[in-house]
């Protein structure tokens, strides 16, 4: 049957082939609470099948004790097993998870590549502020550079995650989350959301690619020769609903548009996220 599945991926599933230093810690995580668990989970199908041959219908030996209604010995091992077991979980992941928090940035002496992450129906549009430019469905970024991103969806609730470098992280609406990931070796990935957000979720996804450093030059340097740039009304246009939308460059962003997009949500239109305060007000 597990070979079987294997035409659907599950045998080749990103999660269990990482590129990156967060998703093989996840692995280890998962690996070891599952070896934890196999403790109980062993013995449970060694006994079931155990008890279905000695009390089978045709085994008139086996001694049957329908009355019986207490024996202490069962009762500590039915309860104090799992018991146990999640205490010991809970000693073995809680530190493990906290280690992997995606808020906390990745320490590697490298500075991190700032990028803004816009869900929108049914794409994903990523600001690259400090190269001024914008892509929709494509996420580039140089090999051994963390990655730092900052998350919102200019729509519904979202979730986006890029299997082979970390788990999923949500994106709303009125609201900032943060990503911090890192590839360890040049590779092409598929992000994508995971959380259903209406008609087109389906091909909401993204390239992820993880470049060496000349090649992601390259790349911004492609960008930046892209003829359309992304101003509030440009943007507008964008973050109407369409499905399948292919790769596509803006040579320059509007400043602060990501905050403005957070700010929308908040204020009902597209405005200064923190408006100046009159030098003559005072507060009572």
């Amino acid at each position: 049957m597990a070979l079987l599945c294997s035409g659907c991926g599950a045998l080749t599933s990103p999660d269990l082939d990482p590129n990156g230093p967060i998703t093989l810690a996840e692995r280890q995580l998962l690996f070891d609470g599952v070896s934890i668990m196999m403790i109980v989970i062993l013995p449970v199908f060694v006994m079931a099948a155990l008890f279905c041959w000695r009390y089978r219908g045709t085994n008139r030996s086996a001694r049957y004790t329908p009355n019986l209604a207490y024996y202490w010995p069962i009762e500590i091992l039915v309860w104090g097993a799992p018991a146990a077991i999640i205490i010991w979980l809970g000693f073995h992941l809680v530190p493990g998870t906290h280690r992997l928090d995606p808020y906390d940035p990745i320490d590697t002496g490298v500075t991190p590549l700032k990028v803004e992450a816009v869900a929108q129906d049914w794409k994903w549009l990523f600001i690259y502020p400090e190269q001024n430019i914008a892509v929709v469905n494509e996420l580039v970024f140089p090999a051994g550079q963390p990655l730092a991103i900052r998350i919102t969806s200019d729509t519904v609730m979202n979730s986006l995650i890029i299997p082979a470098l970390g788990g999923q992280i949500y994106a709303m609406a009125g609201m900032q989350t943060r990503l911090h990931l890192l590839a360890d070796e040049p590779a092409e990935m598929w992000g994508r959301n995971v959380q259903y957000s209406g008609s087109g979720f389906a091909d909401q996804q993204f390239r992820a690619v993880a470049t060496t450093k000349d090649d992601f030059d390259a790349w911004v340097a492609k960008a930046k020769s892209a003829s359309a740039t992304l101003d509030a009304s440009t943007y507008e246009t964008l973050a109407q609903p369409s499905q399948k939308v292919p790769v596509t460059y803006y040579s320059g962003v509007e400043p602060d548009l990501f905050d403005r997009i957070i700010a929308k949500w908040r204020h009902g239109d597209i405005v200064d996220p923190a408006p100046a305060i009159p030098a003559a007000a005072t507060v009572e």
